[in-house]
């Protein structure tokens, strides 16, 4: 699409009213392979300094590089996923810059002949669908990191060469929101198809926002900014708010943008300008003289297709209709896959799909967040699990104390029984031990009782609640609450 520098157009300064953003994203992922891109070098995150280096991903004079094998194929494993097509001739390109993390000033990566291109991903917009556009996915070696201290800064060259995918949307994205939801859709893809951890903290998973302001209803693009150093999907959504005020205010002014790259500051939630954004000429492009141009065999494409796991989009489909669940309650399941297969495996054990849907989305996934885990990390087993719901069910645990069992349960690696008899809690539900309970209740705490009886009903359950602190929390605070409503009632005709 055509672009042009928005700013007083016909004698008139655009309104922000009639304004909207384009946006496209970069996503560059770590595949996680064994080894670099172009060498044997061990990936390892946070290994020692400069520990994984070698003359190849150095660049230095007389090293060749050699294709990994397992990259292509992760790569092209994504590429299929997003429906894109495979190039009959693939090549390598030297894309040339200076920057003291590129060792070799310049990167392997891919220009004309890329992997793929031309795929699509749907994401959910408005309660309906919404086709994103992949423009193409290729293949690149990453650079290394730069350390900043005070005074000085450090390099380490472990990242160089890893291999790393580029996943390049069209400008199909109209909202920072609709940004966030591609991103939490893509990466979910990502972690099915088990090419990489995607972990944003480790760096894994990084994200480049282009971003420009149109009128609304034409087709010509505005002047556009690209934002980086986003750690986060909340902090790119952020981003983008914040980029979309800024041009809009330029606008409404009767200023320009200037194309340029901006830095996200997270602390002060501003942009702060780079440099002036590049085009691809800036780059010097050329074929990478030490890497031939190859193709992808059709008997490879069609293994790597087959290896295809059940992609979320399916996942979710079936699921809904299998257990009779709502959209959001389906995606929520479906977003982490080891969720999904925990709920699938509780299902097989026991037929009723919204208690242990309730119990993984409340208790489960408390415990999740607290430790900051994955539901595979916390090593409880779904027959453990259904067991626990179903004593729960026959009132042989109340609420309170179950959520208490599933605590230590995940502390001490045991199962419900052996919790419970190590801490003595079996519920209390025999009427005898209730009444007597009840009794000592009612003495001990007139005003409460008058209150009750007077119509006051929250009376009710501050009894129950001191029923449940003598019992500790043993008692079942339902039957409780049935006997102290009887045995009140009783007593007040007896009266």
């Amino acid at each position: 699409m055509n672009r042009i520098p928005l700013g007083i157009k016909r004698g008139r300064i655009f309104n922000k009213m009639e304004l909207e953003p384009v946006i496209g994203l970069e996503v560059h992922l770590q595949l996680a392979t064994e080894t670099k891109l172009f060498c044997s070098c061990q990936v390892k995150f946070a290994a020692e300094a400069n520990s994984k280096v070698c003359p190849v991903c150095l660049g230095l004079p007389g090293s060749l590089p050699v294709i990994n094998r397992k990259a292509i194929e992760y790569a092209v494993k994504v590429a299929l996923a997003l429906d894109c097509t495979i190039g009959d001739q693939v090549k390598f390109d030297r894309k040339n810059y200076y920057y003291p993390d590129l060792p070799k000033n310049y990167q392997i990566s891919q220009y004309d002949m890329p992997l793929s291109y031309e795929g699509h991903i749907l994401i959910n917009s408005e309660n309906k669908d919404k086709r994103i556009r992949i423009r193409r996915v290729h293949i690149e070696e990453d650079a290394g990191k730069l350390i900043h201290e005070k005074e000085y800064s450090l390099i380490d060259y472990n990242r160089t060469g890893i291999p790393l995918l580029e996943i390049v949307t069209e400008p199909d994205i109209s909202s920072p929101d609709e940004a966030y939801k591609y991103l939490v859709t893509l990466k979910t893809l990502l972690k099915y198809l088990a090419v990489s951890d995607c972990d944003m903290e480790k760096g894994s998973l990084r994200c480049d926002a282009n971003i420009s302001l149109r009128v609304k209803g034409e087709e010509v693009l505005g002047t556009k900014t690209e934002l980086k150093n986003m750690n986060s999907f909340k902090a790119v959504k952020a981003a983008l708010e914040v980029e979309v005020k800024r041009q809009g205010r330029l606008l409404d002014e009767g200023k320009s943008v200037i194309q340029e790259t901006l830095l996200w500051d997270e602390e002060k939630r501003t942009t702060i300008p780079m440099r002036s954004k590049e085009e691809a000429s800036d780059y010097r492009y050329f074929p990478e003289p030490d890497l031939v141009p190859f193709a992808i065999e059709k008997k490879s494409l069609k293994e790597i297709r087959s290896s295809l796991p059940e992609l979320p989009r399916e996942k979710t489909k079936r699921i809904r209709q299998a257990y009779k669940l709502s959209e959001e309650e389906a995606q929520f399941l479906v977003t982490e896959q080891d969720m999904v297969e925990f709920f699938e495996d509780c299902n097989k054990l026991f037929k009723d799909s919204k208690s242990i849907l309730n119990w993984i989305r409340g208790p489960l996934l408390y415990e999740i967040n607290q430790r900051n885990k994955t539901i595979s990390e916390l090593f409880i087993k779904p027959e453990d699990f259904i067991k626990l719901i179903k004593l729960l069910k026959t009132d042989a645990l109340s609420n309170l104390t179950a959520k208490s069992v599933l605590t230590l349960m995940i502390d001490r690696k045991k199962g419900p029984d052996e919790v419970i008899n190590e801490e003595d809690l079996v519920q209390v539900s025999d009427e005898a031990s209730l009444i007597k309970l009840a009794q000592e209740v009612i003495l001990e705490n007139k005003e409460s009782v008058e209150n009750f009886l007077s119509g006051k009903v929250k009376a009710l359950m501050f009894l129950v609640g001191q029923v449940m602190r003598k019992s500790k929390g043993k008692a079942n605070p339902k039957k409780v609450k049935e006997l102290l409503e009887r045995k009140l009632k009783e007593d007040k005709k007896d009266a």
